[in-house]
């Protein structure tokens, strides 16, 4: 009997992916020594811990084994205050890079204020339009894209756009492209 396709006894399992549609072999330990049951097609999974490419998943059964990870499906964990369809795969990169940008030149303004080099309007105008959302929790992260007016969450190999939050707001053009790689680079990979 496939371990995999036990009922379900874990309460309350939560999965982060799915296993992909042609299945996966596992093994008892992240050293390939000794294979056991492969896991079936799209069946979902709770990511528990990574080593490298190997990846232990949990089953909503119970069950546990190592598998190369690479392969698996994130599945999209709903962002804080956000509940959409998705839509399309991008790369969180970008997005990481507008809110280290964003943070950046906010805590430079604060500072700013503080040291009294600026006054309350000249803060409120140099901090006008800067617009950034964002929450890490272990692997996990959650990232606000302003130009596209939704959440994009990300387990550190593949992003899943969620759909829009509300009604966009006014935002400057910055001239990236939505539509640019679907997909993070690997362990390994450039």
């Amino acid at each position: 009997m496939n371990p995999a396709a036990a009922p379900d006894t874990a309460a309350g399992f939560r999965p982060t992916h799915v296993v992909p549609p042609d299945g996966l072999p596992t093994w008892t330990a992240p050293d390939a020594a000794v294979p056991t049951e492969p896991l079936d097609p799209l069946l979902p999974v709770r990511l528990l811990d990574r080593r490298g490419d190997w990846g232990q998943v949990l089953c909503s059964n119970g069950w546990t084994a190592w598998i190369d990870s690479r392969p698996l499906v994130p599945l999209p964990q709903g962002p804080p205050a956000a509940d959409g369809p998705l839509t399309r795969t991008a790369d969180a990169r970008r997005l990481l890079a507008r809110a280290e940008e964003t943070l950046g030149a906010y805590h430079r303004a604060v500072a700013d204020l503080a040291a009294g080099r600026t006054d309350g309007e000249t803060f409120r105008r140099s901090t006008e339009g800067l617009r950034i959302g964002a929450v890490v929790d272990g692997d996990a992260v959650w990232l606000y894209d302003p130009e596209a007016d939704h959440w994009c969450y990300c387990d550190g190999t593949a992003t899943a756009l969620l759909a829009p939050v509300g009604p966009a707001a006014p935002r400057p053009a910055s001239g990236s492209d939505p539509d640019e790689a679907t997909r993070i680079a690997g362990p390994g990979e450039g």
